[in-house]
């Protein structure tokens, strides 16, 4: 499937400085239940996104400005695809990507290289891995823009992916009027919602950043 939406940064330097979206889109749709209320069905698959900030690089030329006039390369990381298999005790997922470039100075053969990172994140801010790889573009004489592909790809422990089945039951009990709970939504209990988070995990890709490339990203 194609992700259109970015997630949020979830502490985005921490990530950068140590290196809604499903990717089973049958696991995680909106279910309408005779018009009498709503229910999520939820998928252990890792959620797929770029965070804030890291799906654009820019590169300046040589001197340390950072002005428009001198800026280099500039790339854009789109078109995400994922993959999910999540019929194993090791749930898989894998994501495709497009890097567009374009370079201000089109003279010449050349080779530019991206470093991007792929981390897996457990509840909104836990690292689990992180691994950075390289994409490369080629321009030919003259060309202005030009693009590659990358992907990224990781393994989440189906049973850390799993709610455990008391928080299950807690979510999905038929409440009836008249019932003592029946006004109390159940993702309000601190316990369920922790339970939520273990087992929330997302796979995110991004270029890698120094700390001078996120603040230019996150203030132009």
């Amino acid at each position: 499937m194609t992700i259109r939406k970015r997630l949020s940064a979830y502490g985005l330097l921490a990530v950068a400085a140590i290196g809604g979206l499903s990717g089973c889109k049958s696991n995680g749709d909106l279910v309408v239940n005779e018009g009498v209320g709503v229910t999520t069905v939820r998928s252990r698959c890792p959620a797929v996104g770029i965070p804030n900030y890291t799906g654009d690089i820019t590169l300046f030329r040589a001197g340390g400005a950072t002005t428009v006039d001198d800026i280099d390369v500039v790339a854009a990381m789109t078109n995400i695809r994922s993959q999910c298999d999540e019929t194993t005790d090791r749930i898989s997922v894998a994501a495709t990507f497009d890097v567009q470039v374009r370079r201000s100075d089109t003279r010449g053969a050349r080779q530019v290289t991206l470093p991007y990172f792929v981390t897996v994140l457990r509840g909104g801010s836990a690292v689990v891995t992180k691994r950075v790889s390289t994409v490369t573009v080629n321009f030919a004489d003259g060309q202005e823009r030009a693009s590659a592909a990358g992907q990224g790809s990781a393994y989440v422990d189906a049973a850390a992916a799993t709610l455990p089945q008391d928080i299950r039951d807690r979510i999905t009990r038929k409440r009836r009027a008249g019932d003592a709970d029946a006004a109390i939504d159940p993702m309000a209990d601190p316990e369920v919602r922790a339970a939520l988070a273990r087992a929330r995990f997302e796979l995110l890709l991004g270029f890698q950043l120094d700390q001078g490339q996120i603040t230019y990203n996150a203030t132009r």
